[in-house]
């Protein structure tokens, strides 16, 4: 099933100008494999040509179904399958098993072209499966012949990581089954194996346990606030009925899970524990530690320290039952059982739990949770299952047969690693495909952190820290797709393309074959097959990016203009008109000494590539004059020391390389005009973003002075600690004040110190962020 496609994700001037996946002996396949030798001439694909399958395999069978119909998909041909060749016969696909080669391993396949045969062949299905992959990658693009050819070509492939996962949350938004098949395609036509369905949370409990029917019928199903910001939703009030939501029947899970088995993807499912568990206890509240009541969150609204109670050993009967569910439904080795983000709160009052700790002799609440995943570990692995958890199932001791999956960068890996413990990488910084791929100006909506294409392909799952031995341990890795900002399966897959192709090809090739340059060429062709297979997909990579730089010696500001395809034109305007296919093209670095807005697109063949990026200039008093800190910026430095006054805004994308940040401390900056001039109104802006712990400043006040030492008031401002968390907002704060001249400038902003009470960071470092200190 396909769904509609979103005039916001219209894809734009690709789909002519590229009719094939090869182009004379250059072959284009992702993940690219380890070894592809090219001959002279063609092997002739037509109506006459049969699928022949070597053996009685049942699920060679399936795999010659599903290549014969994507196959009449691209070319409108129609592919006979039989088990015997024909005498003398050629103009044949031949699928085969060859289990005697020890060297394709479990996934490894050999593709072979001449002109009168094309062969296929693995060890296994699975690798034959992987074969049909490439083979279908080497089809026309959406012309429909009725014959097309394939160039002579010898592929030795296999994988280099044996856990290539892909995870998708359905918990804060549920999407329907005919589209978690959809999924399943895309993740299989990239060589994903592992799927990591997330399918409860606190706002949704997403699958049907017959034993405990109110885990759906009350679980499933919160207040409808989808027009409101995620972070920004107000909680349930009474008398409200919880219409938004869904689940997935037993038939369903079982539908899906044999679906994935035939094209070799295993469903790793994941039952949150002993947190994120608010949508099970508003059905249950019996096994959290006060009681009740509950009500399944509407979105993020924090905190959230609702916890299964480790005290109560009917919980353990509860979550055993329910896994007892799960293992009949899944048959994959793992079980995912969450373990991140608990707050233990509920914990440290709840006397049963403060009596299991006392008599299990634990010496914390960190303690208490390796009790508490220890014993689901002990359960799991009596019924020949084994456990993985988010890395902080570390904290207290980790269970001995657990493997970790690592998602606060690679340090949990490291750790589990080197204690013999096997591990999944999957950090944010490289893997959360949930984060924007490109400004957020020209995105739908996102998590709120960056993770463009090219940091994607630039990940490496083993650490350089780990000796060789340890980096056994390192299964592969994975991308997650969390559900916060994911509504619709048409955004889902937005999301996910083409980042998914750059992980793929992370987790399969030889990392010594990667090169951005050329996988930069195959994507451009693969994200026409994605147009063709009437896939949503980002064209982030044609974004233009507006570099500018301040020149301090010559008090102007110096302007890149660049992309990460950098495959095409690019167009830029700065007198207000907006750009075309016939605007000026960048070809150098120019410079700018006046306020003014850059705007820019990418252009290929006379058409707009994407949409168009613009950055304000703002040349003003200060603009290029030094900054004096009482206090140092941390880690976000915006610039450095002329962050304030380089006459460039920022976005509402905290990390966008435009804010100046404090954690915890105070603004106090001065600026050194030089000679005395006249100065009637001073405004700084700030950024906020609470799910982030970035606050507006809780006060400003803003002086003058002609000596650097004698500052005088001139207007002060307060504001209101939030209260909820709030969408993302840049507030300008101005005075206007009757001319006075003045040689330095000083801005105080009060940090409103630690996050409150009702954050889900209280008592934490809140952060305070600021981008330009503008004089005129």
């Amino acid at each position: 099933m396909k769904y509609l496609v979103l005039t916001v994700f219209l894809f734009m001037g690709l789909s002519s100008t590229f009719l094939f996946a090869t182009s004379g002996s250059q072959i284009s396949i992702i993940p690219q494999p380890q070894s592809i030798t090219t001959g002279n001439g063609r092997f002739i694909y037509n109506r006459q040509t049969k699928i022949i399958v070597g053996g009685q395999s049942p699920l060679l069978i399936e795999i010659a179904r599903q290549c014969s119909t994507q196959i009449q998909y691209f070319t409108k041909i129609h592919s006979s399958i039989a088990s015997v060749i024909p005498p003398r016969s050629t103009n044949i696909l031949i699928l085969r098993l060859t289990p005697d080669d020890s060297t394709l391993g479990n996934e490894g396949y050999n593709l072979s072209v001449d002109k009168q045969h094309a062969i296929i062949e693995g060890a296994t299905e699975a690798g034959v499966f992987y074969g049909v992959q490439s083979f279908l990658q080497l089809l026309p693009i959406n012309k429909h012949p009725i014959s097309f050819t394939v160039p002579l070509i010898k592929i030795y492939d296999a994988p280099r990581f044996q856990w290539r996962g892909m995870h998708l949350d359905v918990s804060r938004h549920f999407l329907p089954k005919e589209f978690i098949k959809t999924y399943i395609d895309i993740l299989a036509m990239h060589k994903i194996n592992v799927f990591h369905w997330h399918l409860t949370d606190d706002q949704g409990w997403r699958i049907e346990i017959i034993k405990y029917p109110k885990l759906t019928q009350v679980g499933a199903w919160r207040v409808d606030r989808e027009s409101q910001e995620w972070n920004a939703r107000d909680p349930q009030r009474d008398g409200e009925q919880a219409t938004y939501g869904g689940f997935y029947t037993q038939d369903d899970i079982r539908d899906i899970v044999q679906y994935a088995e035939e094209r070799f993807i295993t469903i790793v499912p994941e039952i949150e524990m002993p947190a994120h568990t608010t949508a099970a206890l508003a059905a249950y509240p019996q096994f959290s530690c006060s009681g009740g009541s509950f009500k399944v969150p509407p979105g993020g609204v924090w905190p959230i320290t609702d916890i299964f109670c480790a005290g109560n050993d009917s919980t353990f009967i509860f979550l055993q039952d329910i896994l007892s569910e799960i293992m009949d439904m899944f048959l994959g080795k793992y079980i995912h059982i969450g373990g991140d983000e608990a707050d233990k709160s509920e914990w440290k009052k709840c006397p049963k739990c403060q009596q299991r700790l006392k008599a299990e002799g634990l010496q914390n609440e960190d303690e208490l949770q390796s009790f508490f995943i220890k014993r689901i570990e002990k359960f799991l692995f009596e019924h020949d299952r084994r456990l993985i958890g988010w890395d902080e199932i570390l904290e207290g001791g980790l269970a001995s047969e657990a493997t970790v999956m690592s998602w606060r960068g690679m340090e949990g890996g490291i750790a589990a690693a080197r204690q013999g413990h096997d591990v999944v990488m999957t950090p944010g910084l490289y893997c959360y495909l949930n984060d924007y791929q490109g400004k957020p100006a020209t995105e739908p909506p996102a998590g709120g952190g960056l993770l463009p294409l090219h940091r994607v392909y630039s990940f490496e799952p083993i650490p350089a820290e780990l000796s060789a031995d340890e980096a056994k341990h390192i299964l592969g890795g994975q991308g997650c797709l969390w559900g916060e900002y994911v509504p619709t399966p048409e955004h889902a897959e937005y999301m996910l393309l083409p980042r998914l192709a750059a992980l793929a090809e992370v987790l399969w090739s030889p990392r010594e074959s990667r090169k951005w340059a050329g996988f930069i060429q195959r994507i451009e062709i693969m994200m026409r097959r994605y147009h063709s297979l009437n896939y949503h997909f980002a064209k982030s990579i044609y974004t233009v990016d507006i570099q500018p730089t301040l020149d301090t010696a010559n008090q102007r500001i110096k302007i890149s203009l660049s992309s990460e395809a950098g495959t095409h034109d690019i167009g830029y305007t700065t007198n207000g008109t907006l750009p075309s296919a016939s605007s000026k093209k960048y070809s150098k670095l120019f410079t700018v000494k006046k306020s003014l807005t850059v705007r820019a697109c990418t252009i290929r063949g006379g058409k707009l590539l994407n949409k168009i990026s613009e950055q304000s200039i703002t040349v003003h008093k200060a603009f290029s004059k030094p900054v004096h800190y009482k206090i140092p910026y941390n880690n976000y430095t915006g610039g450095g020391d002329y962050a304030l006054t380089n006459g460039i805004r920022g976005t509402k994308s905290f990390d966008d390389g435009n804010w100046q940040g404090f954690e915890q401390n105070d603004l106090e900056a001065t600026i050194y005009l030089g000679n005395e001039i006249p100065v009637h109104r001073i405004s700084t802006s700030y950024l906020q973003n609470t799910p982030s712990w970035i606050f507006f400043p809780s006060s400003i006040e803003y002086s003058i002075s002609t000596d650097g030492i004698h500052f005088t008031p001139m207007g002060s401002f307060e504001q209101p600690v939030a209260s909820k968390n709030e969408p993302v907002q840049i507030k300008e704060y101005p005075i206007t004040m009757p001319t006075t001249t003045a040689r330095y400038i000083k801005i105080s902003a009060k940090n409103v110190g630690i996050c409150p009470e009702w954050h889900i960071g209280n008592g934490g470092k809140a952060w305070l962020f600021i981008d330009e200190i503008i004089i005129e």
